[in-house]
């Protein structure tokens, strides 16, 4: 949140500047993104959360050992700065292939970016964040998984645009070939346990006895 002043028995909102939002961030246990001068607190994540992002991360790391492009997991912030905005995110995992310097805390040029929806996150992730991340330059991927089933959501970069795709079931696999690689399910959700759905039984039906 922005800070808040005290003036004349007022409250004036201030927002904060990047330099002052990046320094906190090197102190502070709970990270905040910040948009715009705003700044919010992210919630902690679920152990199911966690290891569906963990998962994602050995599966991608283990596919791309030996190439320039590295993925980057929970504590790296990705920054989005255009002419009218300035953001910084923690996505869950992001796939970098022209790195930003090692002494930074962030990275600009991810190829993948990943979230994991979430209760608190959900809004975030399927509007604001989709807007802000399909307009990097070197985005070539937003996948957004569901945590509860094994759905995946894929949005590929088409020339000017992003095509949306979706994948649904543990036999499926998502190809993402500008990383030379493709990401099964089963090793997305390898150790997470479905809750089946209920399946509503229909109500009995009664003839009217005429005898």
């Amino acid at each position: 949140m922005a800070r808040r002043l005290a003036m004349s028995g007022a409250e004036k909102l201030e927002l904060v500047g990047v330099d002052e939002y990046l320094t906190s961030q090197e102190s502070v246990s709970t990270k905040s993104e910040y948009i715009d001068g705003w700044v919010r607190a992210m919630t902690g994540a679920t152990n199911r959360h966690n290891r569906v992002t963990e998962n994602c991360f050995l599966a991608i790391a283990a596919s791309l050992r030996g190439k320039p492009c590295q993925p980057h997991i929970f504590d790296t912030k990705l920054r989005i700065i255009r002419e009218h905005t300035k953001r910084f995110y923690y996505p869950d995992l992001q796939v970098v292939c022209e790195p930003n310097l090692p002494s930074e805390t962030f990275q600009d040029r991810p190829v993948l970016v990943l979230e994991v929806l979430s209760p608190t996150t959900r809004l975030y992730d399927l509007d604001e964040k989709l807007t802000a991340y399909t307009q990097i330059p070197s985005l070539q991927y937003y996948l957004i998984l569901e945590q509860h089933q094994p759905i995946a959501i894929l949005y590929r970069r088409c020339g000017s645009w992003f095509e949306r795709l979706e994948f649904q079931g543990m036999d499926r696999s998502i190809d993402l070939p500008r990383l030379g690689l493709s990401l099964a399910l089963s090793a997305v959700y390898e150790g997470i346990e479905f809750t089946p759905t209920c399946v509503q039984e229909p109500e009995p039906q009664y003839q009217e006895d005429n005898s």
